[in-house]
């Protein structure tokens, strides 16, 4: 019985691996891509690609700030920004993938931040802002006047302690592991 989980945890994890294999790009086809040969020089330097303990928090923190910030082409600015930011390449783009399926969570709580931000629900002097707009040309005006930088601020509020947050947790979750493996060969020194 135990043999047949085995097989059965073995072939779901081919079938992720063959995903992983064909989908994600090698370096040599990232070298041979005609639109990358260019800049291939750069994008291919090691200690992008390394996993250290500076270059995966920056890819933590630039993974998640992308991912808010760029709500359609987050993977490749994740990628293009973790060049001169020096960050671990596989993580920024990997980090950037949730956000794909999160976009309308993190549009709905970058409206909420916002509005609570510039506080865009309460008596301005004079009149109102909810009655400044109804009066004024439409939902474009709406947009512009209120919605508008209501989720601008909010965007870059949510990016701004999403990926302050995923650089604390990477960099204290590195340092742990980095603890425990030490741990663990003086454990075996001892013995």
């Amino acid at each position: 019985m135990a043999g047949v989980a085995r097989g059965g945890d073995a072939r779901k994890g081919g079938r992720v691996a063959g995903w992983a294999r064909h989908h994600i790009p090698t370096r040599e086809g990232i070298e041979r891509n005609r639109w990358l040969k260019p800049v291939s020089h750069r994008i291919l330097v090691p200690s992008l690609w390394r996993f250290n303990r500076r270059s995966v928090p920056r890819g933590v923190t630039l993974g998640l700030f992308c991912g808010v910030i760029f709500p359609f082409a987050h993977m490749p600015s994740a990628a293009i920004l973790a060049v001169p930011a020096r960050a671990n390449i596989p993580i920024a783009v990997g980090i950037t993938i949730p956000s794909t399926f999160l976009i309308p969570g993190y549009w709905w709580a970058a409206h909420r931040i916002g509005r609570w931000i510039l506080r865009l629900d309460r008596v301005v002097p004079g009149q109102p802002i909810a009655t400044n707009v109804d009066q004024h040309a439409g939902w474009l005006h709406w947009l512009v006047s209120q919605e508008g930088p209501s989720m601008i601020v909010g965007l870059l509020a949510l990016a701004l302690s999403l990926s302050a947050t995923g650089h604390v947790v990477a960099s204290f979750g590195w340092r742990w592991r980095t603890a425990r493996k030490w741990r663990n060969r003086h454990a075996c020194r001892t013995k």
